[in-house]
């Protein structure tokens, strides 16, 4: 390999990149556009549920029971409802996401200790929204569940409040967040977009640098010259790798500046990984590139090779193991879930090469195969 030819290719390249206004903005500019849309579009934290109640019974109680919902930074309380038609038109229109219907002689039955039913009506057209609505409920109702037995067995056995409340839970629960101690979904989705961004963007520059020289004719300068496939392709995708290789450094700086994601692993190892990575879903864009013969069929090819991969199957929303064993070898089989366990393992566990050198290897295999099938089906010369 020539090394001059392969920076004569390189440099001609770079120059259509900065010739090209729009191109360039797409270079540096979308993958900096998405990490934003998508860190401040996407969140998986479940805060601020609406919700309104009607209350049958109007005691100091019921307004009490009213009181552990709304002072949750976990729900919103938009008001009570005349009426349970009411509520279920709100719960239509989708003003609100839960309805609590507070029957009569609510403050009496407890006073008499008497147990009493609290209707709760959660909309369940988002399933894992309406599951963890679910788990705030029990757990706000357990919690005066056992201030209620507290009181009872403190006022009946003349028992402090200390005692009675040993009494009542005997077994208590220390829990301890481990990674993530603040449970903050931004700490968790920045650096899983990282995977994302990077998995989108350089199988698009390269399948399209690539691909509009076929569309506009002047591949066939390269096909009548002397220079070689390889030379070809490593002249021609190096800058679009190097593009990637600064972008790297930018949505890192985003993730941990704009979105306050902690960095905890070092930070050669990770820049590294990351470099493997890029040279791996460039390799990605080399195939469609040759492939296809127009601009358009790259996009399209490109966005369904790549960001259903990234989204579906990395393990980024659901979790791997929680998928079927057939969707589990198929998320195995993509680079974006092995490059997932290092962002995750280097910003939020400290992990570096003694932990993550087994996901480095796969990424640097799956980059030899694909760039290593791209040579040996790219061919000088065009066929008929």
């Amino acid at each position: 390999m020539n090394l001059a030819r392969v920076a004569a290719v390189a440099h001609k390249e770079w120059r259509e990149i900065l010739r090209d206004r729009l191109f360039f903005g797409m270079a540096f500019g979308v993958p900096l556009l998405i990490m934003l849309v998508l860190g401040y579009g996407l969140s998986l934290d479940v805060e601020n549920i609406p919700f309104a109640v009607v209350d049958y019974d109007r005691s100091e109680l019921s307004r009490d029971y009213i009181h552990q919902f709304s002072d949750s930074r976990y729900f919103h309380y938009l008001g009570e409802a005349r009426d349970e038609e009411e509520l279920a038109r709100l719960l239509a229109d989708s003003r609100i996401r839960l309805a609590l219907v507070i029957p009569e002689r609510f403050q009496e039955r407890l006073l008499g200790d008497r147990p009493v039913a609290v209707q709760a009506l959660i909309d369940g057209m988002f399933p894992y929204r309406a599951q963890t609505t679910k788990g705030y409920l029990a757990a706000i109702n357990g919690r005066l569940n056992q201030e209620l037995l507290v009181d009872y067995l403190a006022r009946r056995q003349g028992l402090t409040p200390e005692r009675a409340e040993r009494l009542v839970a005997p077994v208590r629960l220390e829990q301890r967040y481990l990674y993530n101690q603040a449970i903050k979904s931004d700490w968790s989705m920045a650096p899983g977009l990282m995977m994302l961004v990077l998995m989108v963007s350089p199988p698009f520059l390269t399948a399209l640098g690539v691909v509009r020289e076929k569309e506009s004719g002047s591949i066939y300068n390269i096909y009548a010259s002397t220079v070689t496939r390889g030379e070809f392709i490593v002249g021609k995708l190096l800058p679009y790798a190097l593009v990637s290789a600064f972008n790297i450094l930018v949505l890192w700086v985003v993730a941990m500046g704009l979105f306050g994601a902690p960095f905890k692993g070092h930070a050669g190892f990770f820049y590294l990984a990351s470099v493997v990575y890029v040279i791996c879903t460039a390799g990605i864009g080399l195939l469609i590139s040759i492939l296809v013969r127009t601009q358009v069929a790259a996009v399209l090819l490109t966005m369904v090779l790549t960001f259903i991969p990234a989204m579906i199957y990395s393990g980024f929303l659901v979790p791997v193991e929680s998928m079927t064993p057939q969707a589990q070898m198929q998320a195995r089989s993509f680079p974006p879930y092995y490059y997932l366990q290092i962002v995750w393992g280097a910003f939020l566990k400290g992990q570096g090469w003694q932990e993550l050198w087994m996901p480095v290897v796969v990424l640097a295999v799956y980059a030899l195969g694909l760039w290593s099938l791209g040579l040996a089906l790219f061919r000088k010369r065009p066929r008929r």
